[in-house]
Order: C-alpha cells, then sequence, then structure tokens
C-alpha cells in the first residue's frame, strides 16, 4: 500500500479545533483569508465537545457574557439543538465551519512535521487516520490552537510547569519554580430512573468504601464531577494515556460507590456517559512578547493593546488533584473583565506564529485564569482577525500590533467582540442624522455598570435615521438583546426533557427600509432571524431617511435593541 500525501495551500492555517481554533478559523476566513483548520479530531469543540462534554465558562457577573463568534455560535446551538444534546452540539460547531466558503476543514488529522526557513514556519504535515494519507499544508500565517502546542516543534519558545514567586512576584505561585501543572478530569454524565440495580465496576477500576472514597462532592445532583483529577505531577502530553487509564479507574469507581452507597444517595440515577478522552486545563504555555501574570490580572489587565478580556477567577487545582487531602482547587480573586493584550498571542521568536487558547503567553497563575473556553474563544476570534488584517497589509503578527493596533480592535468591536476600555467607534454617517432612540448610537452593544444602553420596542414599532439631505447608505449593523444573563452552556443531564427557547427579547422578524425620491423602499427584510449581531448589505441607494421595523420576536416579551447603525 502506497502513503499518499497530498498538498494544501492556504493564507493561514490554523492547528486544533476547540473553542480557540474554531473561532480563530472562522473569524479569519470571513474577514478574507483563505484558511485551513486542521484538528486531530473527528468533531471540532476540543474540551466543550461530546467527547469530553467540559462547560464552556467565561467571566463572572452581570454582562459580562462573552459575544462576538462564541454568542453566535451558542445561538445557533438553541435554534438548532433545543434539547441540547451534546452530539447534535457536535454539528453545530461543525456547520459553523464548513459554511464558510474560504475555510478547508481536515478533520482526523494529527500534525507530526513543521517545516521552517528563516524564523518562519512554512508548512505543517498532518497524518489523517481514517484515509491513511498525509497532508503537507503550506501557508503564510499559522496559529497553533492546539491546546498542547505541537507547533512548538518550529523551535517557538514555551514554557511548562509553575514559575517561581520572586520571577513574576505573583503572591499564589510557590516559592520554587517546578515542572507541576494542573491536571487533567474525565467526566460522566447520569440521568434518572425509577428503578435501582446495583452498579458493577470492571475489575480493574477502582472499589472505595467510606474509608477510601475521595474527599469531594460524591451526591449525584447538580455534580459534574469535575473534580475527578489527575495528572499534574505527570506530563499531561507524553503521559496522557497513563493519566487517562488512571482517570477510568477513579470514575468507575466512585459511581459504583455513589450508586450502591447504602444511604440510598444514588437509587434515582444512572450512569448515562462516560467519557473516553479527559480534558486537560494545563500543558504547555507559548513565549510571546508579552508574558501575562497575576498582578497585571489583578490591575484589570488595562492594556493599550487589550483584544479580549478574561473573568474567570484564578482558578488553580493541586497538582495532587484527586490525590491531595485538601480543597481541590483555591479560586484566587480576579476582575471581571480583565483586558488580555494582543502581544501575548503571538510568539516572540517564531516571526509567523499566533497562537491562542490555555497556551497563550501567560504564567501558570494567570492561566489558571485564562484558560477557561470562553475566553480562549474570543482569543481565536482575535488571532483570526489579526491574521486576516495582516494579511491585507503584508504585514507579520508583530507588525499588525506595530502598525495596524486600531484597525484590529476595532474590526473587533464591530464584530461583537467586547474589549475593556476600548471604546467602539459609531459610523460617521450614523452620528450625522437626527434620530429618535439616541441609545442605539451611544456605541456600546450591551448594558453595563453605568445602567442600560438598549432600547425596547413593540412588535411593528420602529426607529430611524433622517438626513438633512439624501445620504448614500449600502449596509446597516443591528445589535440585539440576547440575554446575556443567560450563559447558554450544555446541561450534565441531558436527559432532563427541557427545551431552550430562543432569548425572549431577540428580533425573529424584522426589516429595513428608506425614504428614496419620496418612496419607501424596502432594503433588507429578515424572516427567521436568530442572531444577536446582524450585518447587512445592499446595493448602494441615495436616501433621506433610514428605519428599522421590528416586526415579531420570538415571545410575547417586548424586543430590545442594543445598535443600530448605518453605513
Amino acid at each position: 500500500m502506497m502513503v499518499k500525501t497530498r498538498e494544501l495551500c492556504a493564507d493561514f492555517v490554523v492547528v486544533g479545533g476547540g473553542m480557540a481554533g474554531l473561532c480563530a478559523a472562522v473569524a479569519a476566513a470571513r474577514n478574507g483569508a483563505k484558511t485551513v483548520i486542521i484538528q486531530d479530531r473527528p468533531m471540532f469543540g476540543g474540551n466543550a465537545s461530546s467527547e469530553i462534554r467540559m462547560w464552556i465558562c467565561g467571566a463572572h457577573g452581570p454582562n459580562r457574557k462573552e459575544t462576538g463568534l462564541l454568542e453566535e455560535l451558542q445561538l445557533d446551538n438553541y435554534y438548532y439543538n433545543p434539547e441540547l444534546r451534546f452530539t447534535i452540539w457536535d454539528d453545530v460547531m461543525y456547520s459553523f465551519a464548513i459554511r464558510e466558503p474560504n475555510l478547508r476543514v481536515l478533520l482526523n488529522s494529527s500534525v507530526e512535521k513543521v517545516e521552517v526557513e528563516n524564523g518562519k514556519i512554512t508548512s505543517v504535515t498532518a497524518w489523517n487516520l481514517v484515509e491513511y494519507t498525509r497532508y503537507k499544508v503550506s501557508g503564510k500565517l499559522f496559529s497553533d490552537c492546539s491546546g498542547d502546542g505541537i507547533l512548538r516543534l518550529s523551535g517557538a519558545k514555551f514554557r511548562q510547569g509553575r514559575e517561581g514567586r520572586d520571577e513574576f512576584d505573583e503572591s499564589h505561585a510557590p516559592e520554587v519554580e517546578d515542572k507541576k501543572t494542573m491536571g487533567n478530569s474525565i467526566l460522566i454524565q447520569l440521568r434518572r430512573t425509577s428503578a435501582h440495580r446495583p452498579f458493577r465496576a470492571p475489575e480493574w477500576a477502582y472499589h472505595y468504601t467510606d474509608e477510601t472514597a475521595p474527599k469531594r462532592n460524591l451526591m449525584p445532583e447538580g455534580n459534574n464531577f469535575w473534580w475527578m483529577e489527575f495528572g499534574g505531577v505527570k506530563d499531561t502530553i507524553t503521559d496522557a494515556e497513563e493519566i487517562r487509564d488512571e482517570l477510568y479507574k477513579i470514575a468507575y469507581g466512585v459511581w459504583e460507590y455513589i450508586k450502591n452507597h447504602p444511604d440510598g444517595r444514588g437509587h434515582g440515577w444512572e450512569l448515562d456517559w462516560i467519557g473516553s478522552l479527559p480534558g486537560k486545563r494545563e500543558s504547555i504555555r507559548f513565549v510571546g512578547d508579552h508574558i501575562l501574570c497575576q498582578k497585571e490580572v489583578e490591575a484589570e489587565g488595562k492594556f493599550k493593546d487589550s483584544v479580549c478580556y478574561g473573568g474567570w477567577t484564578m482558578d488553580d487545582h493541586h497538582p495532587e488533584a484527586i490525590y491531595y487531602p485538601g480543597a481541590p482547587t483555591i479560586f484566587h480573586p480576579a476582575p471581571s473583565p480583565f483586558g488580555i493584550p494582543y502581544r501575548s498571542l503571538y510568539s516572540v521568536n517564531i516571526d509567523n506564529l499566533f497562537f491562542a487558547g490555555r497556551q497563550i503567553s501567560t504564567t501558570h497563575m494567570a492561566l489558571s485564569s485564562t484558560r477557561v473556553m470562553a475566553t480562549t474563544a474570543m482569543m481565536g476570534q482575535a488571532v483570526g482577525t489579526a491574521a486576516a488584517i495582516a494579511l491585507r497589509h503584508g504585514e507579520l503578527p508583530r507588525g499588525v500590533y506595530e502598525r495596524h493596533l486600531d484597525e484590529l480592535q476595532q474590526t473587533l468591536l464591530d464584530q461583537d467582540q467586547f474589549i475593556p476600555n476600548i471604546p467602539r467607534r459609531v459610523p460617521e454617517l450614523t452620528l450625522k442624522a437626527r434620530s429618535d432612540r439616541e441609545i442605539l448610537r451611544d456605541g456600546w452593544d450591551r448594558d453595563w455598570d453605568d445602567g442600560e444602553h438598549g432600547a425596547s420596542f413593540a412588535a411593528g414599532e420602529s426607529c430611524s435615521y433622517t438626513f438633512d439631505k439624501p445620504e448614500t447608505v449600502s449596509g446597516a449593523r443591528l445589535v440585539f438583546d440576547s440575554d446575556l444573563a443567560d450563559l447558554k452552556r450544555q446541561r450534565n443531564v441531558e436527559t432532563s426533557g427541557e427545551i431552550r427557547e430562543m432569548p425572549a427579547k431577540l428580533p425573529r422578524a424584522f426589516r429595513v427600509e428608506a425614504d428614496v425620491d419620496g418612496k419607501n423602499v424596502v432594503l433588507a427584510n429578515v424572516e427567521e432571524n436568530h442572531h444577536r449581531l446582524v450585518q447587512l448589505a445592499w446595493k448602494p441607494v441615495q436616501a433621506s431617511a433610514v428605519r428599522l421595523v421590528l416586526e415579531m420576536g420570538w415571545s410575547a416579551e417586548p424586543m430590545r435593541v442594543f445598535s443600530f447603525d448605518v453605513k
């Protein structure tokens, strides 16, 4: 048998298809870059996929939820997968990728070789395990979103383990540096049952008693079992199989203990699913032009080059994990939000290498907050957008920081990625008009600590911009209320029967119309909207007024709009 090699060429090559990689690839493709994404699993999502089933966590607090591509994807999930089945969620993510004409998808493909010339990656080679084929993918720019930093094969600088307290003056760091990390977790999911049948764990599993059972939450109700963790004292990359085997023993043993406990705690539950692949929290971290540290997180990350944000606590799991007799993690406080600098998203020594995900340029302590998937999804959107801008201007990642940072930040804001302390500029055409709803052009796309930034509309109501003389209008940007109080996570019990409805205040049907030569002209008519951000374009017209008419929502509640811009 001859092993085939197929060659592909792209502007931008993304390695890894978790939340960071998926958002990086889609962002680049939408902004005009010919993109290839290489994912080593048969589905997208990484830790959020049906294989692992970790929650997509992010910033704490009201109105802090991450928007942009992540919110679009999660609203797609509500629309196509209202029962929130994990296997359908996989396909929602697949659809999110393949609908992009500039994006080529390679699943089941694991990178095994990286070629470098003059400090730049020229190609990566991946083995496709279902086609028995090697793909050599050449590109101009690359992004490692693999989680484990496989593109360090390029010679990119990286760190592993925990920094000592004095290196970055981090009060929560250990006194002396070491190679320990946070561990991996394997999850289980339960379902309700009316008939109790004792559970028999395999003979190779652990068989716990009250004396030997882990000192953790061993009650079934509302438990997603994240604390079934191991591997922080191992190498979470090279020892991954050993770690998985140990976690299997733990998981089956824990469920046997809960299910068969004489106090009856598990009698109304049965095992529905057990993960075949542990979820990782930490492995390596690349070194960028900036290394984000604990003190900068605590100072709210007020960087001039912020492109995304965090807001999860510094959730530092003990390396001994389930074998540590104390609390499994320490939730060190972190502000929400804090800015994450663009300089932490590209390599200090490989000129055309970006990265996003848990392996960005941070210390271990900063990573304990930035590693969660809603945060990494925003990193991915930032990197993909930066790659497209770099390609447009013939730049490398550092050149975007030096010469096109404002363009990057404003593009991200326009595409609904909130950045703390960076205001979104409202288009000049919007500002020069007379408005009957001023709040819709204040530059805010969400409510914030200073109050509300949206307007409510009953079905049939409208808002308008009127010009002193006819103006050329070719598009509109709309941001609707998709309920940022709803984190839109998957369930840890799939069989509840609950159906997730679309956000109550989200407009379902609306139109944009204009006064053109004394006539009312419909410029756009949307009948089945399920997104928060809607960008519309049409053939330019000379309009004396433009109106947004809200026709119908997803519920009987008034619809709510944050922004209405005309371009």
